[in-house]
């Protein structure tokens, strides 16, 4: 699968010894297939350039399709045979350099914007900027001064308020964003490389739900590869931050100043409380709750309660918060 065309651009292909040179990295076999976009491991195909970051995804190269792949020297005899290979000291930062030279963000080219509405029950406020290829369905209401990028398309009855910004997305039906939301901006993902940090491209969506509701200010990423998703009903807070990549399930509650890491994987019916911080690549169980305050850097499985830092089932934290007080008082009591 390649980036969204209504959203990025694919550029001229490339071939193994224009990928070795834009990486600083060394041709160590070249199939002659011509490279026309970047993938994970997982899922490239043979016209896609995938990299090794990690030796937990050694399996994932064994087994991939990609036409080439940028892996460290000590990872070059793991890669099938089918597969072209450029030897790197920084997989992630080449491929992330690779990135920007086969892909780019749409260039926005404002329309009028009676010509992004499915009829004359949408209301567009003034100051409103839309991009080409946007579509906004019946009966929606736009505030004044937000902005809408290259291909957006917005559902029916949606209500956006005013200084918002939405780009890479899909947005159902029903949907209420408040004012001051970004939506659509590119996660925090850098790579270290020879001469410093190296920003990944972020190549996928924002995908918002019917009935979802995104409170003021609340900014929710767009997915590095995959999409970042809001599964329908979910209600967001104020202030909260949802990064790339996450998985939200449906119905959810999201308290203000909520921190969500990237690919976190939320099931359905989950509430979390305000101040909440949870850790990347965290898994949380259907109807699962988490605390006020509570720092999460382990899975919670469905249907318990954590809290604390780090947090715990609730239980245990309360246990242990007695234990700790009573010794305190017991010191105290020593001392005095």
């Amino acid at each position: 699968m390649s980036p969204d065309p209504r959203f990025f651009e694919t550029l001229s292909p490339l071939g193994v010894s224009d990928l070795a040179a834009l990486t600083g990295g060394e041709v160590v076999r070249d199939l002659g297939r011509p490279i026309r976009r970047v993938a994970p491991l997982a899922i490239a195909g043979d016209d896609a350039v995938g990299f090794l970051g990690d030796r937990k995804f050694v399996d994932a190269l064994r087994q991939t399709a990609a036409g080439c792949v940028i892996v460290p020297d000590a990872a070059s005899d793991l890669v099938p045979a089918t597969a072209s290979v450029v030897v790197s000291r920084s997989p992630q930062a080449g491929w992330a350099t690779v990135s920007a030279a086969l892909h780019r963000p749409v260039r926005p080219q404002p329309i009028d914007p009676s010509e992004a509405a499915e009829d004359e029950t949408v209301r567009i406020a003034p100051g409103v900027v839309i991009g080409q290829g946007v579509r906004i369905g019946r009966g929606a209401e736009i505030g004044a001064n937000t902005v809408i990028g290259p291909g957006v398309q917005i559902g029916r009855d949606c209500v956006i308020g005013p200084n918002v910004s939405i780009g890479f997305a899909l947005i159902g039906d029903r949907v209420k964003i408040y004012a001051g939301v970004r939506i659509g901006e590119a996660g925090f993902g850098a790579a270290g490389g020879a001469s410093g940090p190296v920003d990944v491209p972020q190549l996928g969506r924002v995908i918002l739900q019917d009935e979802v509701t995104v409170g003021a200010n609340t900014c929710i990423d767009r997915g590095a590869f995959d999409d970042t998703v809001i599964g329908e009903k979910t209600k967001i807070d104020n202030l909260v931050m949802i990064a790339h990549n996450c998985v939200i399930g449906r119905r959810c509650l999201i308290a203000g100043h909520v921190g969500i890491s990237g690919s976190v994987t939320v099931g359905d019916g989950v509430i979390f409380g305000g101040k909440a911080g949870i850790g990347d690549h965290i898994r949380i169980g259907e109807g699962a709750r988490v605390a006020a305050g509570a720092g999460v850097l382990a899975d919670i499985p469905a249907g318990e309660t954590w809290s604390g830092y780090p947090a715990k089932p609730i239980r245990q934290f309360l246990r242990e918060t007695v234990w700790v007080s009573k010794q305190a008082g017991a010191k105290r009591s020593r001392d005095g």
